[in-house]
């Protein structure tokens, strides 16, 4: 390779002799992207604008997408002849190794069928369980302790050695990428990585026992979609027992299908839950403006705004109303953005009963009988649990209205042939 820039060397005709592969130099993978995105842009492939890594190319016959990671590609469209044309280029330029169909892909399974695509972890979750001496561990039903007080930086007595704890919180926050049900536990014992205590190591443990009991659980994307994008946010106020900062969440649907989520502990302190849902809403607003741009890029018409719903009638009032100076001066100006948002078109504000929203799962713990029921409402799917011959119906939710005719579709097929159904218990556990 050439002699990178900044260092000096006598004679300008010598180079670098590379021993090392592509993950050990820092500027390695940029040299790489680099020069990958060069060979695209001349195939006639163009970077969309809401991911740097997301190239498409669309004709008048087809669309094709191809999304990067290093050096991993994931080629979709729906011209077979475009796809072997572009895997002919790059193996002629790269020497590529063709996988065929997506079946696993950095450690995520991938099930497919004419009705949708399962997207799992079971073998991530398993070698995690195996790791850590937990696979025979009993299972329970929640990743939390929702009895008592979330667990504080001062409980229990430091580790001697912190190193099992993080490389454990690190492996399970790559986990949240399949499982959004864990994602609060995760987050919130990611904060005592740099110190953590025992009690957190046991909390640790929870998390793995509630995983235990649903290793082949994931998300289902179902190819019956309408292609409209809803959001919920929500927020726990003085969540955080360190700081008393609250924590925000917020999950997006497409159609029925859950595609973004987030839960986060805030930088600042509310004085009330209605300005913590005014200024948790934020977020949510910068996630539905990237989802729009991400939709304008995949060549998706979003005529309408966005339906963000939230369960605090004093939040909404804050943000449509401009006279309520006195209870928002004290706010900093960014969080005052959803009130451009909204005037621009992008989203639309609407009020829901706290008995169906659905961010509550990303803010706070709760007890088993809710988290089933929240659980239910995130679009997860089991694929290893045998079809009971009938598929049990949804229960009802206004906001989210699922075709029957879609419930009984729900057939899934996994690597080795076998066929499973979405089914529903009489607790909500899908």
């Amino acid at each position: 390779m050439n002699i990178p820039q900044g260092l000096a060397v006598g004679n300008p005709n010598l180079v670098c002799k590379l021993e090392k592969s592509l993950y050990g130099l820092k500027q390695a993978s940029r040299q790489w992207h680099a020069k990958l995105t060069g060979f695209l842009l001349q195939t006639d492939y163009e970077k969309a604008f809401s991911n740097q890594f997301l190239f498409i190319k669309s004709t008048k016959f087809s669309f094709t997408c191809l999304l990067l990671y290093v050096d991993n590609l994931v080629l979709v469209g729906n011209n077979i002849n475009e796809i072997d044309n572009i895997k002919h280029l790059l193996n002629k330029r790269f020497s590529i190794k063709d996988l065929g169909q997506l079946k696993f892909f950095l450690g995520m399974e991938i099930a497919r069928s004419n009705k949708g695509i399962s997207l799992y972890q079971r073998k991530y979750t398993l070698d995690l369980l195996e790791e850590t001496g937990m696979l025979a561990s009993k299972p329970c039903s929640t990743p939390m302790e929702y009895t008592g007080k979330l667990i504080s930086t001062e409980s229990g007595v430091p580790l001697n050695d912190p190193t099992a704890y993080r490389r454990l919180i690190g492996k399970m926050l790559y986990l949240t990428h399949s499982r959004p049900d864990i994602s609060l536990c995760v987050g919130h014992l990611s904060q005592y990585v740099p110190k953590p205590t025992n009690l957190h190591y046991e909390a640790t443990k929870r998390v793995l026992r509630c995983l235990k009991g649903s290793i082949s659980i994931g998300i289902f994307f179902s190819a019956c979609c309408d292609f409209r994008v809803r959001g919920y946010t929500g927020s726990d106020w003085a969540g955080c027992p360190d700081s008393k900062k609250y924590v925000s969440g917020y999950c997006f649907y497409l159609g029925n299908t859950l595609i973004s989520w987030k839960s986060k502990n805030q930088q600042v302190v509310a004085r009330s839950s209605a300005e913590a849902e005014y200024m948790s809403r934020e977020l949510a607003t910068y996630e539905a403006q990237w989802l729009a741009y991400l939709m304008k890029d995949l060549r998706i018409a979003h005529p309408e705004p966005i339906a963000l719903f939230c369960n605090n009638e004093s939040a909404i009032h804050i943000t449509v109303n401009l006279i309520f100076h006195e209870r928002t001066k004290h706010i900093e100006v960014d969080s005052h953005s959803v009130r451009e948002k909204i005037q621009s078109g992008l989203i639309h504000l609407l009020s829901i009963p706290s008995l169906f929203q659905k961010a509550g799962i990303f803010t706070k713990a709760l007890s088993p009988s809710l988290f089933r029921k929240l659980h239910s409402k995130l679009g997860m799917l089991n694929i290893h649990i045998p079809a009971c011959g009938g598929l049990l119906e949804l229960r009802n939710d206004p906001h989210n209205m699922i075709r029957k005719k879609e419930e009984e579709d729900a057939i899934i097929e996994d690597e080795e042939g076998r066929n499973y159904a979405i089914v529903e218990d009489e607790e909500g556990r899908n």
